[in-house]
Formats: C-alpha cells, structure tokens, sequence
C-alpha cells in the first residue's frame, strides 16, 4: 500500500546531494494522482496535510484504488532557508521554482529539480499543488480558466473560494509578463493534466483549520476521482477570476486599514479600505478605495509599505 523512496532532485556545487522523499499509495492499477507541498518553502501546511493524509490513508487502504503519488517538500533549498525563493548563488536565473515547469534537466538548479519531480507528476492523471497564501490571503483554490477538469477538481477540494485564473492567450499582459506560464499548474494542465493549486491559510506557520480543510480537500479530490468510495459534497463555493482587480500603493509609507473592508466581503467601487500617510510629516498619501466589483481576497496586514505593493486584491466575480 506504501512505499517511500529517497530520490536526488540535483547536485550543490560542493557535490552535496539535494535530496527529497517520494511517498507511493495504492496498487499501481486506476487513476494516478501526483500531490506536491513545499515547493516554496515557507508554504508549509502543505506538508503538514500530507503528514495526516498518509495516517488517514493507511486507515483507509482496504477501500482505497489507484495511486497517490505524495511530495511533502517539493523544494528543499527553499524549505531549509524558510524563504520563497533560492538565493541568487544556486540559481540567478530561476530563483522561483514555480516559474520552470517542466523543468529542464540540463538547465539551472530549479530547473533540474522541476524536470525530476515531473518524470512523476508528468504521468499523472490529475495534480493537486498545494501552497499557502499568507496572513494577508482568504485561502481559495486556483484551477484554469476554461478547464472543465480543472475546475471539476476544484469544487472537489472545496474552498469557499475557487479562483479561475486566464493564461496564454487569455490573460492580460502584465499577467503574461511574469511568465507564469512555467507554473506547475499552467503547464502540466496544458500538457493534459488537470491540475489545482490550493492556497492554505498562512506561510510559516501551522494552521489547524486549513489543515483539516486540506486533508478533507484532498480525500474529497480522491473520491471524485473514484479512488475512495462515496460521493463528493455538492460545492457552494464563489467562482471568481483571479488576480483582476489590484489596489496599489501610488506612494510608500504606512497603511492604516480604517474602513470597514475585511476579507471575503463582497465589494464595489469607491469602498473605502484606508490611507497610507507619511509617518514623518503625517501628511496622507492616498486614500485606499475599491476600485471595481467583486471579492477581497488580499488585504495587507503589514503597515510599512513600498510604492506599487498590492494593499487590496479583488477578485471578479465570474457569470456561471
């Protein structure tokens, strides 16, 4: 039922071997489901879900079919360091692993790494890529616009926010800019398999209840999948697309959330969130107002602010 293998993902320049587990369930026979957590390594609710699914699933191995493919720490550079990406010294040109899927075994550090851990999330049926947001974040689940499978997985895992967000040709250019087309999602649904990034509560710290929605997340993904008996719940999630609407500080200083904004609220233009004022001479900055329709999904909670940081994210509601 269960098999852990310790596989090298790449070399370090001393020769030091960066190591990782890979965690095998079921028979081999059925649907193939590749999960990974840590793959940023402050994002660590993942890895602690996976923890409590392999107990829940050795309880479960009479009634379980298919295989589970499990990567609790997807990236262990960044899991040592707690940091979200690598330093500039191991890899300059992809410091983000999350931006080099499929990865390139000849290629840089993250590189190489994304191309091992895809010879097995490459031949999966369906890929769940657990992250977490942070304090800022109401946690939600992101799949591919456009994607019934995609989105079919989503309602599975059930936040109470599911978040459709455009790629390729569908997004917008500042979205394109950013390259995230070498996310594991993007790239594995385009190459044929439907893939779903929760967002899990807060980074670098373990969270009870996202916990819990997780492992209830994954164990609903694994009887939609006909891998576990039953039925999965009917969803009452809110679609929405992602990353549309985001208030930016037009000047750095501080912000002093004073409105009555909170996350999850559903919003409309010209709400007002706060100020960023100048903590020297006390003058306001900007008056920080909702600027189109939908759900708040960020809101910073860090006061010290850089002009451009994102104070308020929205979500647009998406017409079903």
């Amino acid at each position: 039922m269960h098999d852990a293998e310790r596989i090298t993902l790449a070399r370090l320049p001393s020769g030091v071997e960066l190591e990782t587990t890979i965690h095998t369930y079921g028979d081999g026979g059925g649907p193939t489901v590749y999960v990974q957590a840590a793959q940023h390594g402050r994002e660590i609710n993942g890895t602690e879900l996976l923890r409590r699914l392999h107990g829940e699933l050795l309880a479960r191995q009479d009634d379980f079919s298919g295989t589970l493919v499990a990567v609790p720490v997807a990236d262990p550079i960044t899991f040592d360091r707690v940091s979200y990406t690598a330093p500039e010294a191991l890899d300059s040109v992809n410091a983000n692993m999350n931006r080099c899927w499929p990865g390139d075994e000849d290629g840089t550090l993250h590189e190489r790494m994304a191309a091992r851990l895809w010879e097995y999330a490459g031949e999966a049926d369906a890929i769940v890529d657990l992250h977490t947001g942070g304090k800022a974040m109401l946690s939600h689940t992101v799949y591919l616009k456009g994607d019934a499978e995609c989105r079919a997985l989503a309602e599975a895992f059930d936040h109470d926010l599911l978040l459709a967000e455009a790629a390729g040709e569908d997004a917008d250019a500042e979205w394109a800019d950013r390259g995230f087309g070498g996310k594991l999602r993007v790239a594995a649904t385009q190459a044929g398999i439907p893939t779903i990034t929760p967002e899990l509560a807060h980074n670098t710290e373990l969270v009870e209840d996202a916990i819990d929605a997780g492992v209830a997340g994954m164990l609903e993904v694994l009887r939609h999948l006909d891998m576990l008996p039953g039925e999965t719940a009917p969803t009452n999630a809110t679609i929405a697309r992602n990353h549309l609407g985001r208030v930016k500080a037009a000047d750095s200083g501080l912000f002093h959330i004073d409105g009555d904004v909170e996350l999850g609220d559903y919003v409309e233009p010209g709400d007002h969130v706060g100020a960023v004022y100048d903590p020297t001479t006390y003058g306001v900055l900007q008056e920080v107002t909702v600027d189109r329709e939908g759900i708040v999904y960020s809101l910073e909670q860090e006061a010290t602010v850089t002009a451009g940081a994102t104070l308020v994210g929205v979500a647009l509601l998406l017409e079903e």
